[in-house]
């Protein structure tokens, strides 16, 4: 007999669409890989509306309506005036999808909607960083007390498998430190001012680009690299650190004669993520970097990332993710929601 798994999405933006547009289009392997019928029964948002139907929504009429519109069909019954935590509790799901955007204070709401999901026995999948960096150790506590899971694999690094890799894939080993390049808009801003572009015009074409925000504050002074990098130190060796505790300096003092400087020395900046054990405590840090340009670090040009991880046993392990879109976003739900149904 076919089991069906209903799913409810908190957040609708551009990785939600795409993450719907996947399972759209791969439903069909998911139930034959699986078992499992997949719905999507419920979407939260702040700005399209809420969107609830037990019986599944239609996910490319709702795609269309958002691309079209910029929010779900008002003529719709199924479209209520429902708040996130009464629709996540309304929807009746097994898996709360949270995508909603990230808060560098404190990691709310999204922390109160995954609190709501375990309280209503969902297994939860999330993409914001937040919750990890926040409250990674409490969270996980609250998913093994109630036997559900709890997946973040794209927190990080899109769709590569971090977490996973060390969770599966290294058993036995220690996490000892790790390094990285981790926020692609200030590599990108650093590539565009080797180029010799002042730091606001290097802003304005990542803007142009779509590689930065219209306020580009969380990347250029290092606080979305502070996030990344305490969700690490949190999951990979176990830490219970916050983005308050990371010894951060952003890119925001750079100038063009610093990476005219650098190049001159054969050298290139960039932002690294840092984590480390010193005297039995675990620390993190954010700051611009020097490196050769012989180092495999140098290498990693416009919106790549790159991750080195370094075991009691295994040594260094480094996997790099070359020039994601949005797609990579998708994939990361998209295997987490496979590695929670392969372990129902």
């Amino acid at each position: 007999m076919k089991k069906r798994i209903n799913l409810c999405l908190v957040g609708f933006g551009n990785a939600g669409k795409a993450f719907c547009q996947m399972l759209n289009e791969k439903n069909h392997e998911v139930e034959l890989m699986t078992g499992y019928e997949i719905k999507v029964v419920a979407i939260a948002t702040r700005s399209k509306g809420c969107h609830i139907d037990n019986e599944g929504l239609d996910l490319a009429k709702v795609i269309s309506d958002v691309e079209k519109n910029g929010k779900f069909d008002e003529k719709n019954p199924k479209i209520m005036n429902l708040d996130t935590l009464s629709l996540i509790k309304e929807s009746k799901a097994d898996v709360m999808i949270e995508l909603s955007a990230l808060s560098i204070e404190d990691g709310q709401p999204a922390i109160g909607h995954i609190e709501t999901a375990f309280s209503q026995n969902m297994h939860v999948i999330t993409a914001n960083k937040g919750p990890i960096a926040w409250a990674y150790k409490r969270l996980m506590k609250e998913a093994n007390e109630k036997n559900l899971q709890f997946l973040y694999e794209t927190t990080v690094m899109d769709g590569t498998p971090i977490f996973n890799l060390v969770k599966y894939t290294l058993p036995g080993c220690r996490v000892e430190s790790f390094k990285g390049i981790l926020n692609s808009t200030t590599n990108f801003i650093i590539e565009e001012m080797e180029k010799g572009n002042s730091y606001d015009e290097a802003i304005k074409e990542a803007q142009r680009r779509g590689f930065a925000e219209a306020n580009p504050e969380l990347d250029v002074e290092g606080w979305d690299a502070a996030a990344k990098t305490t969700a690490l130190v949190n999951v990979l060796m176990d830490a219970e650190l916050t983005p308050l505790d990371i010894q951060r300096e952003g890119i925001e003092n750079i100038e063009v004669k610093d990476i005219e400087k650098a190049l001159k020395d054969n050298k290139k900046i960039k932002l690294f993520c840092e984590g480390y054990r010193e005297n039995g405590k675990v620390y993190g840090s954010v700051k611009p970097t020097l490196v050769d340009k012989s180092d495999l670090f140098a290498t990693v040009d416009a919106t790549s990332s790159v991750l080195s991880i370094t075991t009691d046993l295994m040594g260094e392990v480094v996997i790099l993710e070359r020039n994601p879109e949005i797609q990579q976003t998708a994939y990361g739900i998209y295997s987490d929601l496979l590695t929670l149904l392969n372990h129902l």
